[in-house]
């Protein structure tokens, strides 16, 4: 009998634990794909390949010409655009499709939020707000704050952005997570930061900024997430592996 073949979508830590769970269920071939935007992703032990797909069209021509039977999307919360496509081209090709989504991070007690839709929204709140800022968005959306010239940024991000791309004022910080709230409080009071802009990513690697933030009294505005495309979704490796069992 031929061995099932599933696709994992994603470079998340998430997604490279569950390759190596799913690896190791008999007759399960599994692939990783990664989106290849950051230069060293996270380590996988089962085979990879790493770029785009060239859309749903490009995606649904793969999962054919690989033979793929399960297609799981554990990309980061904020990758919408190839959850959609993953959802479009599962269904093209017939196969099952789960999400693996982490759960967001909820407001509590102690903590100031401003919850907004997008990165422009977040731009136009900040003048006023605070002059010094810590930017932890990634490298995606840079440009969206660089005319914010009379605000200092400290931006952390895994990879250094192009150098076409048009950033704020401010300081780099290459560092991938996890982070401990000691060192996040350390770094809030030492560049003594008025503001956080945060993704609302969940989980627990980078959730240490915003205890530490809660802790300062500092204020946070909060990228809500974009919406995904409807289907199977689950929140932790547990369901994805029972998920997986009903279908192979």
């Amino acid at each position: 009998m031929n061995p099932k073949r599933v696709l994992i979508l994603g470079g998340t830590g998430e997604a490279a634990a569950l390759a190596g769970r799913i690896e190791a269920i008999p007759g399960v071939e599994t692939i990783a794909s990664l989106a290849g935007r950051t230069k060293e992703p996270r380590t996988m032990t089962t085979p990879s390949r790493r770029g785009g797909f060239g859309g749903a069209t490009g995606l649904a021509d793969y999962l054919r010409q690989e033979r793929i039977d399960v297609l799981i999307d554990a990309t980061h919360p904020f990758a919408a655009q190839i959850s959609f496509n993953a959802a479009q081209a599962a269904s093209d090709c017939g196969i099952p499709r789960l999400m693996l989504s982490r759960p967001a991070w909820e407001k509590v007690a102690g903590d100031c939020w401003i919850e907004v839709e997008s990165h422009q929204r977040a731009a136009h709140l900040l003048p006023g707000l605070a002059k010094r800022i810590f930017l932890t968005i990634g490298r995606q959306e840079l440009a969206t704050y660089a005319h914010l010239k009379d605000i200092w940024f400290l931006m952390r991000m895994i990879d250094p952005p192009p150098p076409e791309v048009k950033i704020p004022p401010g300081q780099l910080l290459l560092e991938r997570g996890p982070f401990s709230l000691e060192s996040e409080r350390s770094l809030l009071q030492d560049y003594q930061i008025g503001a956080l802009v945060s993704k609302n990513s969940g989980g627990e690697a980078t959730y240490a900024k915003i205890i530490a933030a809660r802790e300062l009294g500092i204020t946070v505005i909060m990228i809500q997430r974009p919406p995904v495309p409807e289907g199977d979704t689950v929140a932790d490796i547990k369901s994805v592996l029972a998920w997986l069992e009903k279908r192979l």
